[in-house]
């Protein structure tokens, strides 16, 4: 990275509290390890429905993102226990599609937030070693323009670090059967567990993305999927650091560049360092699903 400066002028700001990042890092990583005795019994979701007034239970659905909510639900008290244990407080997303989900504010220095963004995804059975993988945050508006208010509960030059805390688990094959039946309370114990075999893992977003964007039409980063690499920290950035995967996402699809003599909008890190003059051994491409390592 000789040479290079990047023009958003985030470096600096990322120098100081580096100390409290790499303290927050730590004691987030501990807690993810220990979270899967608060949510699961026997490898097995103790989630098991949802429950009227009447004592019926509808078994859950598994839809992701019904999934993904009642996960964030059943940890939340746990999260709220984690941050004043190492003396933050939590602010949650003002609306439900801003960025991020937590913002940890320092109780005695509330210029050191951390935003903690929850993620959920499932392993896919048929590629093993592989999960769905998930998004990392939009890089849009907020995520170019650091001093922005738009969809993100602070400015993004505002946090001290991005940090995602991830599950990822199996999912249960069910009967037709058994997702539509009405339980009683009586029988909670005998509705099967959508999900299973819980995975968690802390990481800053940077060290786990891809070069390539999030699932649907939506501006978002999306993550690697080789799970031994996310829970290693080892994305397609990890050799070229925060600044280079900063300036890639705030450039991604904006920038022209060659290609077979083809000019077309930068959609790799390949070109984006070409493109740059960087060297090529800043890239640390990963496979995604249903390839096989080379």
């Amino acid at each position: 990275m000789d040479g290079f400066i990047l023009k958003n002028g985030t470096g600096e700001k990322r120098m100081k509290n580096d100390d409290a990042k790499a303290t927050f890092s730590q004691q987030l990583k501990e807690f993810a390890t220990t979270l899967g005795k608060f949510i699961a019994t026997g490898d097995e979701w103790t989630i098991r429905g949802f429950i009227d007034i009447f004592k019926n239970i509808y078994p859950i659905s598994t839809d992701t993102k019904i999934v993904s909510k009642v996960l964030e639900l059943h940890l939340f008290p746990h999260f709220l226990s984690f941050a004043e244990r190492i003396g933050y407080n939590i602010e949650l997303a003002t609306y439900q599609n801003w960025y991020p989900d937590l913002t940890f504010i320092h109780k005695s220095n509330p210029a050191i937030k951390f935003a903690v963004d929850l993620k959920t995804t499932y392993r896919d059975e048929e590629y093993p070693g592989f999960c769905n993988g998930f998004t990392l945050g939009s890089h849009g508006e907020y995520f170019i323009n650091r001093k922005s208010t738009k969809n993100i509960q602070y400015p993004y030059d505002e946090y001290s670090g991005h940090f995602c805390l991830g599950i990822i688990y199996s999912r249960a094959e069910l009967s037709k059967d058994g997702e539509t039946r009405i339980y009683s309370i009586d029988e909670i114990k005998s509705i099967p567990a959508v999900i299973k075999n819980f995975l968690f893992f802390a990481e800053e977003k940077w060290k786990i993305a891809s070069d390539k964007g999030g699932s649907g039409n939506t501006a978002n980063i999306g993550s690697i999927q080789k799970i031994d690499d996310i829970l290693n920290g080892n994305g397609v950035f990890a050799k070229a650091g925060e600044e280079l995967f900063d300036d890639y996402w705030a450039n991604f699809g904006k920038i022209e560049v060659l290609v077979d003599g083809e000019r077309k909008k930068l959609s790799s890190f390949e070109e984006y360092l070409r493109y740059r003059g960087l060297p090529m051994s800043l890239n640390n491409p990963k496979q995604q699903r249903g390839k096989q390592d080379e």
